[in-house]
């Protein structure tokens, strides 16, 4: 009997020893999982927010240098539209390092923050932007990854499209909120096409348990649909 307990006793130690190893083995991969997620959230945000921030302070840049003499005032517009540019930049780099909220990302009514958004494009670019914004209410989370994916459309359209007009429209269903991006320039094959914008939109919707929807081919303009399921 004394040897059966012995055996026991040493059979649970070393269960034990096995469990704690296996639950330093389980912490340790959750913390280089974390720190991976971590890293590709920063690098999308990153991508989203700063990269193409700098990339219009470029444009814009190099419009109002040529324009100068040509045209000063706009070159002077364009200047505004840099600081302002500028200094959103300042205030989305803050919010990485977590010197800032991301309250100060999306104020309370996303057709607001929507329409800041289109107005400055359509100021940089010259294009056309039809847009319907409707009263939306949706939560914080909703409400930045709509803005994100709205940036990153006007962005591609800024740098592929070619297109003149612009086309915009937020809507609330019963299953979610729908974000429509249309534009009228050259289009891609869609199926061939690879990058980082928007797969970061699909991942950041699919974390949201949404989806982003693309319909585009050469020719015939593009379609951005995003669809954010509603929440609890």
């Amino acid at each position: 009997m004394h040897r059966v307990v012995r055996q026991y006793d040493e059979r649970a130690r070393g269960l034990e020893a096995d469990l704690a190893d296996a639950e330093r083995r389980l912490a340790e991969a959750q913390r280089r999982q974390g720190a991976a997620d971590e890293r590709e959230r920063i690098a999308r945000e990153i991508h989203d927010t700063l990269a193409q921030g700098f990339a219009s302070i470029v444009v814009l840049a190099e419009a109002a240098r040529d324009g100068l003499r040509s045209d000063p005032d706009r070159s002077g517009r364009q200047l505004v539209s840099i600081e302002q540019t500028a200094r959103e930049n300042l205030a989305e780099a803050r919010v990485l390092v977590g010197a800032a909220s991301q309250g100060s990302v999306a104020p309370a009514s996303v057709a607001r923050t929507l329409r800041r958004t289109l107005d400055r494009f359509a100021e940089d670019t010259g294009l056309t932007v039809h847009a319907e914004l409707p009263y939306v209410e949706c939560d914080q989370t909703t409400r930045i990854a709509l803005l994100r994916c709205t940036q990153e459309s006007l962005a591609n359209v800024r740098k592929h499209a070619a297109a003149s007009t612009v086309g915009v429209v937020l809507e609330r269903h019963p299953h979610g909120v729908e974000l429509e991006i249309t534009d009228d320039g050259r289009g891609f094959a869609v199926a061939a096409s690879r990058g980082f914008g928007l797969d970061g939109m699909r991942r950041r919707l699919a974390e949201l348990g949404g989806e982003l929807t693309v319909t585009s081919s050469p020719g015939e303009g593009t379609r951005i649909l995003a669809m954010i399921p509603a929440r609890a």
